[in-house]
């Protein structure tokens, strides 16, 4: 990737989005709770069953993904005490970075094969691996990109 006239690093990436995103997703349990909730995982007691996780630790990481907008925490109508967890838009909107970590996972660290595979429900087949798409669908490299300022938009401190 080039940096068009970019500011040193340290400056330059005061806007990044990338920090703010590892802030609410960054942590292991964060995804593997989210690839339950992906793959129909929506009570508590299936969450900890699903991942082998710890109650305080599954109870913590649950909570910080409802509070950040990931997942929406609802009362059961026939049990207000129990409560169901579903993705939000902003929990949805993750299945391209969940599918890109795991065809990378798949990739190089792991040796065994991965099973099961993702598979368009319409044909059966395989999906293509996730990648980096200009705005008229092209296929872009690293070399291919550069960063550039967006107009407008102030540094922060």
């Amino acid at each position: 990737m080039e940096r068009e006239d970019l500011p040193p690093l340290r400056e330059a990436w005061s806007t990044c989005s990338l920090p703010a995103a590892l802030e609410i997703m960054g942590e292991r349990w964060s995804f593997l709770i989210l690839r339950g909730a992906f793959n129909g995982v929506h009570h508590f007691e299936e969450f900890q069953a699903e991942l082998g996780i710890a109650r305080n630790i599954l109870s913590d990481r649950l909570g910080k993904l409802v509070d950040h907008g990931v997942l929406a925490r609802t009362p059961l109508p026939q049990d207000r005490r129990k409560v169901e967890y579903r993705l939000t838009e902003k929990g949805e909107a993750l299945l391209p970075a969940m599918i890109a970590l795991r065809q990378w996972g798949a990739r190089w660290a792991t040796t065994i094969p991965v099973s099961p595979v993702l598979v368009d429900a319409r044909d059966r087949r395989e999906i293509a691996d996730v990648a980096v798409q200009s705005h008229d669908g092209r296929v872009l490299g690293r070399k291919e990109l550069a960063w550039v300022l967006r107009e407008g938009v102030e540094e922060q401190p």
